[in-house]
Order: structure tokens, then C-alpha cells, then sequence
């Protein structure tokens, strides 16, 4: 039998692989090759829909074999171009994905321009096969990526994002769609993460063919990051090396097995440096966008003129509330436009709602919000609807006044926070949440009773005014770093390690000097002070009721205390003239009390002014501390957490009397994200109740970490031998009961025979 081994011309691999070692000496073979390939194309020009197998095979050999022969073959990757844009659309589906992936081979090595074949295959993504497609797409994603991987190629990405936007013009539903979803691609993969990728995928929002729309505002409007499960965690897939390594070091050494651990190590340091790695922060799509309120007026126009589907206007909607939170922009008819939305039956209503508060911002005029913001009280927050449902709007309130406080009035707060002590939980949480928002952001709207015991932080908050910016001229809180700091550089005395929040009176001897009179002043207006503080620390609802009783007891007995001479002759003239006049005494007696009531509120305002006069002076220092350290100081993460624990302590620290900060030094805009999260306004505090299902499942779930009942199996390998007395435990009580006869307790007649037998025998061996 004769074996017939060298069948060159007929056997393309095998010259393709002798080719690769020894291109000189095959060339002529190559030659042969060649000239058939020339031959089969000029026939297959003939027929083009027809599937030629002779070509496939001699295509994807020079494919193979080009990087050999560069100039012999200059022009074969043009002539297979050539074919694709010529015949692209009749050509057979198999020869067109051979011609795609003969290219593909050129490009990888570096024998065709990116740009060319790119191009190209944008071309091809209207044929009627969806396998070339993907296949296409995943190709240009890969390679768009691998060009941009070293560093950024500005030209090539030029061209194709040009080209790109071109294709969004294009009639052809399947191309524009392909093409979107690979520039939504690649920018997720952070490859074209530039504003003119955002730009370009913005006006696909403004598409004719609804999937480009929506997946434009899919992009977008992203996924939130609460609900997206990190893709990039490796967690699961993590080795445990202390494991690995006593399997290792127990089973038997193979080199299979020490491959394998040697893997295992890589795999665990490239898991240990992705940890370590320093996070990447990018940038919302919608930060990127040239003109937001170009684009945001176009869509709330579009959504107007268009009929379609609820879902889709809901995901535009979505878009607009989010641009105009984002970027304080001004769309007055988007809230008449969604107000007739906002009714308890509408489905998809916490959307609806969590829509308007995402549109309010500090910026909006209120009178453009008041009438949302009645509409939604008067509909949702009504006792005719379910406790649920209040609560919703309730926390709507809330979310919508964090971000525009200005938007509520005094009447309309007051009458929300009575439901504070409503009958049912969701309700009443949701009321307190929205207290607790106010006494934060705006305690003076609040009633007396409802701002709570003032604390450091809270007790010199200002109402915001429409359009002010408030800037602070350093880091709020930077002084606690300034006394830290002097302690470490220099020997100070016991009065200067003080706390600076602490001030004592010292008096001086120019003090002693003082009269008599203004002595008394003084201490009246400390007595002043004292009550008027111990009043406002008051919760209840009877302080007002106290002051008024504790202010006519002063007024009776110390009413010409602490007034200035003119004020007092004044009053006396006044009781004077009007007892000349004849009044009888009664008027003359309420005129005197009205009089000494004013007197009170006027000594009440004039100490409030010395107070705050005296604040001022007393803040100075702290300033000027806080300055310094934020000037001439590099603040590290320590001062940074230094700072942070300080701050928060004067969050929960109360308020001391006659020292107050000024708002400069304390951070009142606490609002939440960007962003309003659908779960703080669906956020309902109500305890369901379970069926017999729900229960058994939750027993079923508490007993899952719990260990099995009974004889707990120690041993570290469960394939190993047991101990007799283990084995024993498993058998039947038949096989093991004679083992048991000598065990039985013997009765006190056989222990005495016992005893009498072994003393005989003890006697006889005397």
C-alpha cells in the first residue's frame, strides 16, 4: 500500500503551513494558487448568488498565507472590497460572512486601514442576515477598542463617528439601530467616552423609528446603582487559597495539580490588585450634552406631537425631569403638562411623581411649583384614600421641598405635619420624615413645638431667598485643626487647650468701675436672656402660653428695669397726661400694662441686637482660625475625617446659650443626590401581614444557616475512615447487645457472696 503524503497542489493546509515556515521555497506552489484564485473569481463574477466552495477554500488561504507575500498580493484585499460593495445585498449569506472574515484576518494583521474596512462594514449592517450582523458588531466594537487601547487615535475615531452620524440618517431601521447600539457600546466600555459620542447619540433620541428613540433614552437614562449588581466583582469566582493550598499540599503532587495551583496564585493576586485599585469615576451622559435645554425643549415638544405608547412617553419624561434637575434649567410647561397625571388611579403614579421631584430645583420659580404641589396635596394626601397612598404623597412632598423649599407655605406645612400623630404608621412616619426635612433646610416655617431642642448646627440656619448663592470662603470646621495644630508645634498654657466652643466671663477691674445703675442693667438683661432662652428650648405646646405669664410677672415687678431714661419719662408722662384727662382708672390701667408690654418687646429686640452683636465678635476668631488653616494648609484625609466627626458632632451637640456659629461654618445643604430614588418616595414603614406561606418561609430561611440536629461530624476529609466506637453508633442493637451482658449492675446479695468468696480466699492464702 503506497501512502501518498505530499498532495500540494490539492491540499491547502499543508501548504499553508509549510508556507508559514519556509515562505522562498513554496513560492511557486503560492504562484500556482494564485492564478486558480484569479481564474475562480473571474467565473464567480458570472454568477455572484451562488455559493462557490473552490473560492471559499483559495480566499481564506491567501488570507492565511498574505502577511508571506505583501507584493504579490497588494491588491487582493481591495478586490475583495471590491465584491462586498459591489454585491453585498445578492451575494450568498455563507460567501459573504467568508469575505467579512478574510478581511477581518487582513486587518489583524495590519495589511488593510481601519478605517476602510470599518466603514465597509457599516455598509454591510443593512443586509438581510442577522448572524453577519452581530458578527459585525461584535468585530467593530473589539476593534475600535484595541485601536484606542494604548492611547487615544483621535483621526480614526474622527472618521468613524462621523460616519456614524451619518448612518442615524440613514433609512434603514436595521443600520441606524446597529449603529446606535455600537456607539452605546462602546462608550459603556469607555473607549468613545468624549462629549461628541454623547452628542451624536442625543439626536437619535429625535428618531423617526421608535427602537432608536427609546434605546437612545435607555442610554441615558442608564441603570440606577443600587439596582445594578456590580458585573466586575469577582467575588464568586475568587479562589480561596488557604483551601487550594491544603488540597495541594494533602493530595498527591501531579503537574496538572501544580499548574493548577499555579493559576490559582494569579488568579488571586490579579483579584487582590483589582481591589486595591483606586475606583473610576465617570460622568453622567447628561453632564456631556452641548445645549440641555435645546435638547429638553425638543423632547417635551416631541412628546407633545407624538402619539406613542405609555411606556415610551413615561421613559421621555424621565429624560426631561432628569436634565432639568441636573442643569437648573427653566421648562414651565412641563409641570402643567404632568400635574394631570398625578392622580392616585394613574398607573405608573410613583413614576409620575418621582418625575417632579426630579424637575424641581432651587432655581424654579415657586410660583411654578405651588400649584403641583397643592394638586398632589389635595389628591393624595386626603384621608378618602388608603394609608399607602398618602404616605406616597407625603414623601413626594418631601422630595420636592428638599430640592426647592420655597415651593411650600406656613398654612400648607402645618397642615401636613399634623398628621404626625395620625392613626396609622406609614402616615405618620412620612409626616415626621417631612418635619425632620424642614427643621433642617427651613426650622422657621415650622411651628414653635415642631423644630425640636436647636442644636449647633441648626440653631442659626437662615430661610433661603429665590436665586442666592451661598459661598463659603473656607472649609467649615476647619479651626478644630488650628488648635491641634498649635498644640503639636508650640507649649501653650491651660487656658489656651481650652475647647474654643467654651467662653468664660472674666471680670476686669475696669468693671468694678461700673455704676450702680448699669450693674442692675446687666443683670437684668442676663435674667432676660435666661428666660427668653429657657422659652425657646422649649418643646411643648405652652411655651407660648408661659412666656406670656412669665412676661406680665416681670413686667409687674422689675418694669423700670434695664430701660433707658427717655423711655421711662415717656411712660410717665403718658400715665400723667392721661390722668389729667379724667379717664377713669381701669382704661388707665390697661393703657399703663400695654405700655410696659412694649417696653418688654422693646428690651427683648434690643438684647437680641447686643446678643448678635456679640456673637459676631465672638465667630471672628473661629473665622480668622478656620481661614488660615484652609490658606496656608495642605489638609490631609486625616483633617479631612477630623473635620467630618466635628461637624457631626454639632449636629447632635445642643445649642449653648449665647454662643451661636454663623451659617458660614456649617454645611445646611444637605440634599440628596442628583438623582430622586424611587424607593424613597415608595418608602412605606408599615409592618405586613403574613400568610401561612410567608411564615413557613421564613422559618425555612432561619433554618437555613442553622446546623443539622444531632451527632455533628468533625473530621476535615468526610471520605476517611471512622473510629469503632463511631462505626458502632450506626449498627443494629442484635449485633452488639452481648457486649452489653457484662456491663449489668450486680445486686447487693452477689456483691457480698463476692466479698465473703474473695475474704475466704485472702484468709486461706495466710
Amino acid at each position: 500500500m503506497v501512502r501518498h503524503n505530499n498532495q500540494l497542489p490539492d491540499n491547502l493546509p499543508q501548504l499553508q503551513n509549510l508556507i508559514k515556515r519556509d515562505p522562498e521555497s513554496y513560492k511557486e506552489e503560492f504562484l500556482q494558487q494564485h492564478q486558480h484564485y484569479k481564474s475562480t473569481l473571474e467565473v464567480f463574477h458570472l454568477e455572484p448568488t451562488q455559493y462557490n466552495k473552490n473560492l471559499d477554500e483559495l480566499v481564506t488561504f491567501l488570507a492565511q498565507v498574505a502577511h508571506c507575500y505583501t507584493e504579490d498580493l497588494r491588491t487582493y484585499p481591495q478586490e475583495i472590497v471590491d465584491i462586498l460593495q459591489t454585491h453585498n445585498t445578492i451575494l450568498d449569506n455563507e460567501m459573504r460572512m467568508t469575505f467579512c472574515k478574510v478581511l477581518i484576518q487582513l486587518r489583524n494583521k495590519s495589511l488593510l486601514e481601519p478605517t476602510a474596512l470599518l466603514s465597509l462594514f457599516f455598509e454591510l449592517l443593512k443586509c438581510q442576515d442577522k448572524a453577519l450582523r452581530q458578527f459585525l458588531q461584535t468585530h467593530i466594537i473589539t476593534d475600535v477598542k484595541n485601536i484606542n487601547a494604548k492611547r487615544k487615535n483621535a483621526k480614526v475615531n474622527t472618521v468613524l463617528q462621523n460616519f456614524m452620524f451619518s448612518m442615524l440618517k440613514d433609512p434603514n431601521a436595521r443600520a441606524v439601530k446597529m449603529s446606535i447600539d455600537i456607539m452605546i457600546e462602546l462608550y459603556n466600555k469607555n473607549v468613545w467616552n468624549d462629549a461628541k459620542t454623547v452628542n451624536v447619540i442625543a439626536t437619535g433620541c429625535f428618531s423617526k423609528i421608535t427602537k432608536v428613540a427609546v434605546a437612545g433614552m435607555k442610554f441615558f437614562l442608564g441603570t440606577d446603582p443600587e439596582d445594578k449588581e456590580s458585573d466586575d466583582s469577582d467575588s464568586d469566582n475568587e479562589p480561596n487559597m488557604q483551601e487550594i493550598m491544603m488540597a495541594n499540599k494533602v493530595n498527591k503532587r501531579t503537574k496538572k495539580r501544580e499548574k493548577q495551583l499555579k493559576k490559582a496564585k494569579q488568579l488571586f493576586v490579579k483579584a487582590k490588585k483589582k481591589k486595591s485599585r483606586a475606583p473610576q469615576y465617570n460622568f453622567s451622559a447628561l453632564h456631556l450634552i452641548h445645549d440641555p435645554q435645546d435638547f429638553a425643549e425638543k423632547l417635551f415638544k416631541q412628546i407633545q406631537k407624538n402619539n406613542d405608547r405609555f411606556e415610551v412617553k413615561l421613559m421621555t419624561l424621565d429624560v426631561i425631569s432628569r436634565l432639568v434637575g441636573l442643569h437648573n434649567l427653566f421648562l414651565f410647561n412641563f409641570y402643567p403638562y404632568i400635574q394631570r397625571f398625578l392622580q392616585p388611579h394613574q398607573r405608573e403614579v410613583t413614576k409620575l411623581l418621582q418625575f417632579v421631584a426630579q424637575a424641581s430645583h432651587e432655581l424654579l420659580p415657586p410660583d411654578v411649583l405651588e400649584p403641583v404641589l397643592k394638586t398632589l396635596v389635595n389628591n393624595f394626601v386626603t384621608e378618602r384614600n388608603s394609608a399607602d397612598v398618602m404616605a406616597i404623597g407625603l414623601n413626594t412632598v418631601r422630595e420636592i421641598c428638599t430640592r426647592c423649599p420655597l415651593a411650600m407655605n406656613r398654612d400648607l406645612l402645618e397642615d401636613l405635619t399634623r398628621y404626625k400623630q395620625y392613626r396609622e404608621r406609614s402616615v405618620m412616619m412620612a409626616a415626621r420624615s417631612l418635619i425632620g426635612t424642614f427643621r433642617r433646610i427651613m426650622p422657621d416655617l415650622l411651628h414653635k413645638k415642631d423644630r425640636g431642642r436647636p442644636t449647633e448646627a441648626n440653631v442659626v440656619i437662615e430661610a433661603p431667598k429665590y436665586g442666592e448663592v451661598r459661598a463659603s470662603e473656607f472649609v467649615p470646621g476647619a479651626e478644630v485643626l488650628f488648635g491641634k495644630h498649635t498644640e503639636n508645634t508650640e507649649e501653650t498654657d491651660n487656658s489656651d487647650s481650652e475647647d474654643d466652643d467654651e467662653w468664660i466671663d472674666v471680670n476686669h477691674s475696669s468693671d468694678e468701675e461700673v455704676d450702680n445703675g448699669e450693674e442692675s442693667t446687666v443683670d437684668a438683661n442676663q435674667s432676660v436672656e435666661s428666660s427668653a432662652s429657657d422659652d425657646d428650648d422649649d418643646d411643648d405646646g405652652d411655651g407660648d402660653d408661659n412666656e406670656e405669664e412669665e412676661g406680665k410677672g416681670e413686667s409687674n415687678d422689675d418694669n423700670n428695669l434695664a430701660l433707658p431714661r427717655n423711655e421711662k419719662n415717656n411712660t410717665k408722662n403718658d400715665c400723667e397726661t392721661n390722668s389729667e384727662k379724667g379717664e377713669p382708672d381701669e382704661t388707665l390701667r390697661k393703657k399703663c400694662v400695654l405700655t410696659k408690654q412694649q417696653k418688654k418687646a422693646q428690651k427683648l429686640e434690643k438684647k437680641a441686637k447686643q446678643k448678635a452683636e456679640q456673637n459676631e465678635e465672638l465667630t471672628a476668631e473661629k473665622k480668622t482660625k478656620a481661614s488660615l488653616i484652609s490658606t496656608e494648609r495642605l489638609l490631609t484625609d486625616e483633617d479631612f475625617r477630623k473635620i467630618d466627626v466635628a461637624l457631626v458632632k454639632r449636629e447632635v451637640t445642643y445649642a449653648k446659650r449665647g454662643v451661636k456659629r454663623t451659617h458660614d461654618q456649617i454645611e445646611t445643604d444637605k440634599q440628596g443626590g442628583e438623582l430622586v430614588k424611587l424607593s424613597d418616595i415608595e418608602n412605606i414603614y408599615k409592618k405586613h401581614k403574613h400568610d401561612k406561606a410567608a411564615r413557613l418561609e421564613s422559618v425555612k430561611r432561619g433554618q437555613e444557616a442553622r446546623g443539622k440536629f444531632g451527632y455533628k461530624d468533625s473530621r476535615q476529609n468526610p471520605l476517611c475512615s471512622k473510629t469503632n466506637r463511631e462505626k458502632r453508633k450506626g449498627k443494629a442493637f442484635q449485633m452488639l447487645k452481648h457486649k452489653f451482658r457484662g456491663k449489668v449492675k450486680r445486686s447487693f446479695k452477689d456483691k457480698q457472696i463476692a466479698l465473703k468468696n474473695h475474704l475466704l480466699k485472702q484468709r486461706k492464702m495466710r
